[in-house]
């Protein structure tokens, strides 16, 4: 059994940069990805002290980065809910101007709310289909499914055209003029 120390130092070093790029994903902000894979490691090596393979706590910690992530999400939803409008002082929306448009997909993972890039990351990241984006945001699938059309909508001013085809479903993204769909 490997201790604990030597875990996080081979986590840090072999997986960092990818767990910090999959935190980017997941929250469109540096600062806020690097906050996320450092809670993330943390949890996770807390409530799984006994971990002895990189490769396992690398998988625990992207599970608990995406756990942390839909939590956040809800409860970011519940306060501007429930908080009343002058509470909220800078939306989420003018935080996401903010953020550098250098990169094309950073500037457009940016304008997505946190439902829908936390649905987009686990769509091509993880690489999980509908139901199971659904069992793990604990929504119906329906609602990843229009999670998924509105940034769909979203990115494709920003990214072009984009045709995913899967088995079970498809979901076609293209661009058309004229702001109506062509059925």
């Amino acid at each position: 059994m490997a201790n604990v120390g030597h875990i996080l130092a081979q986590i840090t070093r072999d997986a960092g940069p990818r767990l910090a790029a999959y935190g980017y994903v997941l929250t469109g902000n540096q600062t806020d990805a690097e906050e996320l894979v450092q809670e993330a490691i943390v949890k996770t090596l807390i409530r799984r002290p006994r971990l002895s393979e990189v490769a396992a706590a690398e998988q625990y910690v992207r599970l608990t980065m995406k756990t942390l992530t839909i939590d956040r999400a809800r409860k970011e939803a519940r306060f501007r809910k429930n908080a009343p409008t002058q509470a909220l002082g800078e939306t989420l929306q003018d935080s996401v101007q903010a953020i550098s448009n250098k990169v094309a997909v950073s500037a457009a993972l940016t304008n997505l709310t946190a439902q829908q890039r936390v649905a987009i990351a686990l769509r091509y990241w993880d690489d999980l289909t509908v139901p199971e984006i659904a069992q793990a945001m604990k929504v119906r699938p329906g609602t990843v499914k229009r999670y998924l059309h509105d940034a769909a909508a979203a990115l494709r001013p920003l990214l072009g055209e984009h045709e995913e085809r899967d088995d079970d479903e498809a979901i076609r993204v293209v661009g058309f003029e004229g702001g109506r769909s062509p059925r």
